[in-house]
């Protein structure tokens, strides 16, 4: 029986019966591909969904980031890189439908979920029927669904089929709460096909379906065991086909062979089967978007999420888009479009590093925010979102005392007045012990969150210093101030008059810059020899992280961040600045490895 039945006077466009999923009637597939505007530039939407296209999907998939569009609470964003409507509109102009995904919960390796800080930060029952958090999903989704509803193809535009919510099967068990989700989207407009997504095990089938929303799956290979879990009369879709893999620092970058990928995709397709690729196009966790996984340990996701996907980081196209295209060909009336030409990239060259200041000395250039209070503030009570801040105490230390940080989130550099005495991580030892005499001074930690955990239990976690700081094992230490280093350039104009030299910097932590010239704008890959951990900002915009233990090399710096002439990096680097910055015309992503999601 058919379940996407309209009560308005729009018609969906997809409907299913006995097993098939049709189109005004006929037979039709979804042949999907998995891109996120939030993780493209803008200028570059066009480029992307072209090159979708000629891979030979009809579809584009995206999910909503919740915490994209209302990063301060109320203050709702549809503009700019949130233009979300403006995507979907080029989708449709394209030639291409659309997949919406907008539950409040996206997974999708973003940081906290998708889910604002904001409200992680006060709510503990997520993705429940708890009063509080639907009321913030309510809210949301009475701004974002009315822009949805007149896009959908009942009314002309490219949207097909809209999720319910996203692998709740193996999150949580609150049939009520699946049934607001669902009923909010209708109740607000919604008409075409609703689904579920969840993965290929029986109790994940279970609590993750609703009732009114066809289910489909997410799995690398399992397509026979998803025609056994289907329920009967819905057609057999797979809503995250895992064509690639996303890497964690300290990993070996993830590949899938095209001949392994290619093969679960004519299974399905044989099978009568939809798909959609995950990802068909990557992108790129810009900024500090990137989340982290935690399986007994935290796992932060690399600022790339190129994710093996058949059209690469940067646009260009692999041996996936050949054999997807092969493969999706008979499913149209008419040859394919072909896909854009090859997108320019900038020459190599190699630029100096300027040290400006070291990491100690940024400190009092920023403002503190708030009062002193007793004990130290995660960075949910201090309205900190991500990045670094900056915790300060008086502290009287014994001969040979211990330092420890109880409940550290995620990475903590110590200082006592200017000396550096260590870092500690998430899943490291807390404690530090603080060699020589008895001392007087003030403790500087900077703390550093370094992906807010988007799967599973651990969801929303808080970040920061959650249960204080202890000498000795035993006495508190009270009396802090907290200040935030800006996700926009850091400052270094009060670091001027420090008194250090570029050659003592060299090594250190801290601030460095360089102007890089370029005739015109085009795609670049930077990378930063000798650099230990740092955050890099291009003309102003923060581009993300490099990490010593890998196995990313390079960022990605696409063409329209760039501007003819001089162009300013900056560089903040918690542990060891580089001497220069290369720009380089491919990527590195490090060593590979061998594997297929499941």
């Amino acid at each position: 029986m058919n379940e996407a039945v309209s009560t308005t006077q729009g018609e969906p466009a997809l409907t299913w019966r006995d097993g098939q999923l049709n189109r005004d009637g006929r037979p039709h597939r979804i042949l999907a591909g998995a891109m996120h505007y939030f993780r493209v530039h803008p200028d570059q939407w066009e480029d992307r969904l072209r090159r979708l296209a000629a891979m030979g999907a009809n579809t584009v998939d995206t999910y909503v980031a919740w915490n994209f569009h209302e990063r301060v609470e109320g203050g709702i964003r549809f503009d700019g890189w949130q233009d979300l409507e403006g995507f979907v509109r080029l989708a449709g102009e394209v030639g291409l439908d659309v997949f919406l995904r907008p539950s409040p919960y996206i997974c999708a390796e973003w940081s906290n979920g998708g889910l604002p800080s904001w409200l992680t930060g006060r709510v503990s029952a997520l993705r429940t029927s708890d009063p509080e958090f639907l009321a913030a999903v309510d809210r949301w989704f009475d701004e974002l669904i009315p822009r949805m509803v007149p896009l959908q193809a009942a009314y002309g535009g490219p949207i097909v089929a809209v999720q319910v919510e996203n692998e709740y099967g193996s999150f949580g068990s609150d049939r009520a709460y699946l049934e607001h989700q669902r009923d909010g989207l209708r109740s607000r407009g919604i008409v075409e096909l609703l689904t579920t997504a969840d993965g290929i095990t029986p109790d994940m089938v279970t609590h993750g379906s609703v009732d009114g929303a066809m289910g489909t799956f997410t799995f690398g290979t399992g397509v026979a065991t998803a025609e056994e879990l289907r329920v009967p009369g819905q057609a057999l879709m797979c809503s995250e086909l895992w064509g690639g893999w996303f890497d964690h620092w300290g990993e070996q970058h993830h590949v899938r062979a095209a001949e392994s990928m290619i093969g679960t995709v004519d299974e399905l397709l044989a099978a009568g089967g939809s798909v959609s690729i995950y990802m068909a196009h990557g992108g790129t966790n810009f900024g500090l978007w990137n989340g982290a996984n935690h399986f007994g340990m935290l796992e932060p996701t690399i600022t790339s999420y190129d994710s093996d996907a058949p059209i690469h980081e940067d646009g260009s196209l692999g041996e996936k888009f050949d054999a997807l295209r092969a493969a999706f060909a008979p499913f149209h009336d008419g040859e394919l479009p072909e896909p854009p030409a090859p997108n320019p990239v900038q020459p190599a060259q190699s630029v100096a590093l300027t040290p400006a200041a070291g990491l100690r000395a940024l400190v009092e250039a920023l403002p503190v925010i708030g009062d002193r209070t007793a004990m130290p503030q995660s960075f949910e009570q201090l309205g900190a979102e991500d990045g670094i801040v900056v915790y300060q105490a008086s502290i009287d230390v014994p001969a040979d005392a211990t330092i420890t940080i109880a409940g550290l989130r995620d990475r903590a550099t110590l200082y006592i007045d200017d000396e550096r005495i260590g870092t500690m991580e998430h899943d490291g030892e807390h404690v530090l012990t603080v060699s020589g005499g008895a001392r007087v001074g003030t403790l500087t930690i900077f703390v550093e969150s370094l992906g807010r955990i988007n799967y599973g239990p651990h969801t929303g976690a808080h970040k920061g210093i959650l249960d204080g700081v202890l000498i000795g094992g035993r006495r508190f230490v009270h009396g802090w101030t907290h200040r935030a280093i800006p996700l926009e350039v850091p400052t270094a104009s009060a670091t001027a008059a420090s008194g250090v030299t570029a050659s003592e910097m060299s090594g250190r932590d801290g601030l460095a810059s360089a102007t890089v010239e370029v005739a015109e704008p085009a795609d670049s890959w930077l990378a930063f020899p000798g650099g230990l951990k740092g955050m890099v900002w291009l003309n102003g915009f923060l581009l993300g992280r490099y990490w010593d233990r890998g196995p990313q090399i390079t960022l990605y710096a696409p063409a329209p961040l760039w501007k003819a002439g001089a162009n300013e990096i900056v560089v903040l680097d918690t542990d060891g600045l580089p001497a220069s910055v290369e720009l380089r015309e491919a990527p590195e992503y490090g060593p590979v490895e061998e594997f297929i999601g499941s």
